[in-house]
C-alpha cells in the first residue's frame, strides 16, 4: 500500500480487520520537536508509578522500571498497531481508586505487609473485567446507550470521588506519593509551580503580554521538576545516585514475569473477579468520557486540516483498548495504565497538527514521534543513567500527577450539575467512594443517595428533554449551534454504520438539547428576578 496520502484521505497503513498498522518511517515521518518533548514528558510520567510498584507491590527498582516499560509499549500500540488517532495514556482518575483497592484488609498479611501475589492477581482480574466490558459493549454498540442512562450527578460523583481519593492519597502519612512528607520544601515548591503553570488564570491572562511567560508555560511540568530537583539537591531532600550502566532487560523481564504473570502465580478466583468488577465498571464511565471528549476535539480541529481525515471508530477503540488491557493483564498487571487518551498531550499534538501540512504532514507523525517511534521506547528505560537521575523525583511525579488530576476532576465534576441538591448528593457519593474500602459499597451508597435525594427520574434518559417533544434524527436540534450539528451530520454523511458511533452521536445531540434547556431555564429565572 502506498505510504503517500491523497488530499482529504486517511493516512495510509496496513489494514488488518478493523485496525490499521502504521510502521514508523514507512507510514509516518519523524518529528524532532515531538520526539524531544515525548522523551522529557512521557518518559518521566511513565515512571511515576515506580514508587507504588516498589513500596506497595514488592518489586525491585529494576523490575518496576521494566513494568513501566511494558506499560509504555502497550500504550504505544494504540496508534501503532490499531490505528487509533488519540494520544494514549492512563485512565488517571482511576489510579487513586486502584491504589486504595490494593490496600484493602484482604491483601494484608497477619505479620504486616501485603500479599503481593494476591495483589497482582487482583490487577489481572480487574484488567480482564474491564477488557470484557470494553469488548462486549464496543462490539455491540451498547456502551454509549448504557452511558445515556447514567445521570450527570452519578458521573459527577464518580469524577469528584476520584479527586477526593487523589487528595487523600497524597496527604496520607507514610504513602509513597506524599511528597510533602518526604521533601517538604522541594516537593511543595515543585507541586506549587506545576499547579500555577497548569491552572493559574492570572498567568494565562498575561501570557499574551509576555512572550517569556508563554514560553515557560509551554514547557509544561518541566520547570516545576527542574526547580524542585535543584532545590532538593541543596536542601538534602533529594539524593542523586547515578548508575552508569544499562538495565539488564532480559533478567528483569524474567523476574517480573515470575512475580506478576498469572501463568506463573496462578489465575484469580471468581471471587476476585467479582470484587474487582464494580471498579472496572466505574472506570468504563471514565473511559467513555475520554472517548467522547477525544472525538469532539478531533472533529473541531479537523476543520483546519481538510487534507487529512482522521478516522474515528468507537467500536475499534473499544476493541483495541480491551486487547491492550488483556495483554497487560497477563504480562505486567497494573490496572488503569491502558486508557484511550492523555488529554493534555492530545491538545498539544492537535494544535501542532492544525498549523498545516507544511508543519506536520500527518497527525500520526506527531503521535509516533512523541511516543518514541514505538521501537525506541525500550531504549529510554534501559538507560539507567537517565532513569536514576529521575529516580529521586518519582514521588514528586506521582504526587503532581494525582494532584493535577484531582484538581481537573473536581472542576469538571462541579460543572456537570447546576442544581444545589444534585451537587450535595454528588459530594456524598464522592465521599462514599473515597472512604468506603470496597468500591461496590461506595456505588451502593451513591445510588441510594441519588434515588432518595434527587429522585429516580434522573436515571430516565428522556426526562430532561421531553419538553421539546420527539426528536427527529434527521433535523438539527432547535437553536443548536452549527458546530455540534455539523459534527453529527458529518458522521452520518460519511456512511459510518458503526452502532457505537451512532449511539454516541445520539448521546451528543441529547447533551446539546439539555444544555439548551438549562440555558433557557437560567434566562427565564433571570427575567423573573
Amino acid at each position: 500500500m502506498s505510504s503517500k496520502r491523497h488530499h482529504g484521505g486517511i493516512q495510509p497503513g496496513i489494514s488488518w480487520g478493523p485496525f490499521t498498522l502504521r510502521v514508523p518511517f514507512v507510514h509516518t515521518r519523524f518529528s524532532a520537536a515531538d520526539y524531544l518533548q515525548g522523551i522529557a514528558v512521557a518518559g518521566a510520567t511513565g515512571l511515576a508509578l515506580v514508587p507504588i510498584f516498589t513500596s506497595l507491590m514488592g518489586l525491585s527498582f529494576e523490575e518496576a522500571v521494566t513494568m513501566a516499560m511494558f506499560h509504555s509499549l502497550f500504550i504505544s500500540m494504540s496508534w501503532f498497531v490499531f490505528g487509533d488517532p488519540y494520544a494514549p495514556g492512563w485512565l488517571t482518575p482511576a489510579v487513586p481508586f486502584v491504589i486504595g483497592f490494593l490496600t484493602l484488609p484482604g491483601f494484608r498479611l497477619e505479620g504486616g505487609g501485603f500479599d503481593h501475589t494476591a495483589q497482582f492477581q487482583a490487577m489481572t482480574a480487574m484488567s480482564i473485567d474491564f477488557a470484557l466490558i470494553l469488548i462486549v459493549l464496543g462490539a455491540s454498540g451498547l456502551g454509549a446507550k448504557l452511558v445515556k442512562f447514567v445521570p450527570d450527578v452519578f458521573k459527577g460523583g464518580i469524577i469528584l470521588g476520584a479527586a477526593l481519593a487523589a487528595f487523600l492519597r497524597v496527604t496520607k502519612e507514610g504513602d509513597s506519593s506524599n511528597v510533602f512528607e518526604q521533601a517538604p520544601i522541594a516537593g511543595t515548591l515543585g507541586v506549587a509551580v506545576c499547579m500555577l503553570l497548569a491552572f493559574s488564570k492570572p498567568i494565562q491572562e498575561r501570557m499574551g503580554q509576555h512572550k517569556w511567560l508563554a514560553t515557560l508555560v509551554g514547557l509544561g511540568l518541566l520547570p516545576g521538576f527542574i526547580l524542585a530537583g535543584s532545590v532538593g539537591f541543596f536542601t538534602g531532600e533529594f539524593t542523586y545516585n547515578i548508575r552508569w550502566e544499562f538495565l539488564n532487560l532480559a533478567d528483569s523481564s524474567v523476574a517480573l514475569w515470575q512475580k506478576t504473570s498469572p501463568f506463573v502465580i496462578g489465575w484469580p478466583s471468581m471471587d476476585i473477579f467479582l470484587s474487582a468488577f464494580p471498579l472496572a465498571l466505574i472506570t468504563y464511565i471514565l473511559f467513555f468520557g475520554d472517548l467522547v471528549t477525544g472525538d469532539e476535539m478531533i472533529e473541531h480541529t479537523q476543520l483546519a486540516r481538510p487534507d487529512e481525515k482522521l478516522d474515528l471508530s468507537s467500536s475499534r477503540t473499544h476493541l483495541s483498548t480491551g486487547i491492550r488491557n488483556v495483554l497487560m493483564a497477563v504480562t505486567a498487571p497494573f490496572f488503569s495504565t491502558q486508557g484511550v487518551m492523555w488529554t493534555g498531550i492530545q491538545v498539544i499534538l492537535l494544535k501542532r497538527w492544525a498549523l498545516g501540512r507544511d508543519k506536520v504532514d500527518s497527525f500520526f507523525d506527531s503521535l509516533s514521534s512523541f511516543y518514541a517511534m514505538f521501537f525506541l521506547t525500550p531504549v529510554l528505560f534501559i538507560m539507567l543513567p537517565a532513569v536514576t537521575l529521575l529516580q529521586p523525583l518519582l514521588p514528586l511525579a506521582l504526587a503532581v500527577t494525582l494532584i493535577l488530576t484531582g484538581f481537573a476532576c473536581a472542576t469538571l465534576a462541579l460543572s456537570l450539575v447546576k442544581d444545589a441538591t444534585e451537587r450535595g448528593t454528588m459530594v456524598i457519593f464522592a465521599m462514599a467512594l473515597s472512604v468506603f474500602p470496597e468500591p461496590w459499597m461506595g456505588m451502593l451508597v451513591g445510588i441510594i443517595s441519588i434515588i432518595v435525594l434527587c429522585g429516580p427520574k434522573v436515571f430516565i434518559p428522556n426526562h430532561k428533554i421531553e419538553e421539546f417533544g420527539p426528536i427527529d434524527k434527521h433535523e438539527p436540534s432547535p437553536g443548536a449551534s452549527a458546530e455540534p450539528a455539523g459534527a453529527v451530520s458529518d458522521a452520518s454523511s460519511r456512511g459510518n454504520t458503526d452502532p457505537c458511533d451512532a449511539a454516541i452521536a445520539d448521546y451528543r445531540r441529547r447533551v446539546a438539547l439539555e444544555n439548551q434547556r438549562r440555558s433557557r431555564s437560567r434566562s427565564t429565572a433571570s427575567e423573573d428576578v
